[in-house]
């Protein structure tokens, strides 16, 4: 059943056995695990089915370098689905050693295992329609792939993981028909929680505050709670309930919004292979289900160790779109259509340097010098990724030159002065709004630099061509867009001590018996990977324990 919270009389209070607040891919996820379990379940929606202002704006907040990150309502959307309605779909799970406490790695170290969370990661996978759940070549593929660069041998980095591609799956589109369907959940549209009212006690939540944006108000009480609101809003939500705990909800101990993650990410110098055009394999091979996947250069888990760095990938890229001297027309062409690409894609893509008139004359002549390229290119693009239901996930330019970029992806050190907090500023609901202060470490620059100066080197020694770059601008091209777009991750992080956790390995409140938290804002430590697959296998991980629970209380 689906229902909207303004149509409901102000002052009415709803009753359920375990309440969900936010209705995005974990969210969704819990309720889909619950579906016909006979449990009473509440899912609560800020938003409606499709964008809206005034509800989206209930995001907006400060930053304190804008440098350095985008505004808060940027990369995520209020409305049912959530953010997976602006997803990329990019899919792979975390490493065993993600879940290790490293010594090299301030503050990491998960409470539980990879192997907590493995029996939940098929399911995962296909609830993000991500087909099986098969991450390398080897066990993907029954066919032998052509390798990735022919040559390239290293007992420092691996090419034959892979990242498997949702359609991108908007959970909302894809999973409302179940959850109407389902007797036992009841999903509610326009509801925005603003307070969490704990007991005389603390020890647990006895009601929720919700109020609507048309005026109306009321109170749900649930012998279970679970916020499943994203990485800033969780902390946004815990931080604001402080009637009975001063500083908020799990917060005895200034943890909450603190740890504040996103993930290191650019693009830089020049590979040049030098065996035939044959010779490099850098897009999507197609699995047997039809899902598009991509190979990586992973770094080992024993080289992280050895060098005494975080977790990072590269991936072969394009040359930098807005330099037109690659002479690309498909480049040029993207660069000149730079305004019809979404925010959260456009800004990694082109970055936000202003172009000259005598740059931009230039991309024209790329464009007119190779019509038919150009013409090609967005035919593909219509056909593959426009109009089809599994899009070509993103752009692949096959050189003429055997000539590349890197893009990388790398894990950021868990850093207590990285966080979120509280403004005196306030939304039309009487929140208060966030300031966002995302700040990374010398931790995250060596990571970055040992990484690909080992690279570099490995290239050089498997004599398959040169990889230039100039070592001295990597700190810039790590933050030359700031923090890696809507990966919030570790506001209200999983640990055994509450002194630098808050939640335990069940993402349980620390003190707290019948609130719980799902999503990104648990994670202790990044990974190099996407969170979304991880956000759902824990989520699926946390509806099985909330069931088992109350079976056992019955």
């Amino acid at each position: 059943m689906m229902f909207d919270a303004n149509e409901l009389t102000a002052g009415d209070s709803l009753e359920a056995e375990l309440c969900i607040v936010g209705a995005g891919a974990a969210g969704i996820s819990i309720a889909l695990k619950l579906a016909d379990t006979g449990r009473n379940v509440l899912l609560l929606e800020s938003g409606g089915m499709e964008p809206e202002k005034a509800t989206q704006d209930l995001y907006g907040g400060t930053v304190t370098d804008e440098r350095l990150h985008s505004p808060p309502d940027r990369y995520r959307q209020r409305r049912f689905g959530g953010t997976t309605t602006i997803w990329g779909g990019r899919c792979m799970p975390f490493d065993a050693i993600d879940f290790e406490r490293r010594e090299f790695m301030p503050h990491s170290g998960w409470p539980i295992g990879r192997d907590a969370i493995d029996p939940y990661y098929p399911e995962a996978n296909r609830l993000c329609e991500a087909g099986d759940f098969a991450y390398t070549a080897e066990e993907a593929f029954d066919r032998p792939l052509l390798p990735m660069i022919d040559g390239f041998e290293s007992p420092n980095f691996s090419t034959n993981q892979l990242e498997r591609f949702s359609c991108p799956t908007d959970f909302g589109a894809r999973y409302q028909h179940r959850l109407r369907a389902a007797k036992n959940i009841r999903v509610l549209l326009h509801a925005n929680v603003t307070k969490l009212q704990l007991s005389e006690a603390g020890t647990r939540v006895e009601s929720a505050t919700v109020k609507t944006l048309t005026g109306r108000h009321f109170a749900v009480r649930a012998s279970q709670f679970v916020l499943a609101t994203g990485g800033l809003e969780v902390a946004r939500l815990l931080l604001a309930s402080r009637d009975i705990q001063s500083n908020g909800i799990g917060n005895r101990h200034d943890v909450v919004g603190r740890y504040y993650m996103c993930h290191l990410a650019g693009t830089v110098g020049a590979l040049s292979v030098t065996g035939p055009l044959g010779s490099v394999h850098n897009g999507y091979d197609i699995s047997d289900e039809g899902v598009y996947c991509r190979r990586r250069i992973a770094l080992r888990q024993t080289a992280q160790k050895s060098l005494g760095v975080g977790n990072f990938i590269a991936r072969l890229h394009h040359p930098r779109i807005t330099e037109p001297a690659h002479r690309n027309a498909i480049l040029s062409l993207l660069f000149l259509a730079k305004f019809l690409i979404p925010y959260e894609y456009g800004k990694r893509l082109h970055g936000e340097e202003k172009a000259s008139a005598a740059a931009w004359l230039k991309h024209i002549r790329n464009v007119a010098a190779g019509p038919f390229d150009a013409a090609a290119f967005g035919w593909h693009m219509l056909k593959d990724r426009k109009f089809a239901e599994r899009k070509f996930p993103s752009i692949i330019i096959k050189s003429k030159a055997n000539l590349f970029s890197l893009d990388f992806h790398a894990e950021q050190q868990p850093n207590p002065q990285s966080r979120i907090t509280l403004t005196q500023a306030l939304d039309p609901l009487g929140l208060p709004r966030l300031n966002v202060d995302w700040r990374y470490t010398a931790v995250d620059v060596d990571t970055v630099t040992r990484s690909i100066a080992l690279l570099s080197q490995d290239i050089e020694r498997s004599r398959i061509g040169t990889f230039d770059y100039d070592p001295q601008t990597l700190e810039f091209e790590m933050t030359r867009y700031g923090a890696y777009g809507g990966h919030h991750l570790g506001t209200a992080r999983m640990g055994t001590d509450e002194r630098s956790s808050v939640v335990d390995g069940d993402c349980r409140v620390h003190g707290v018996d019948n609130l719980f938290i799902a999503g990104s804002a648990v994670f202790p430590t990044s990974s190099q990977a996407n969170p979304t697959l991880t956000v759902v296998a824990l989520a699926l991980r946390l509806a099985a324990h909330l069931h088992a629970q109350r079976q056992r209380q019955r």
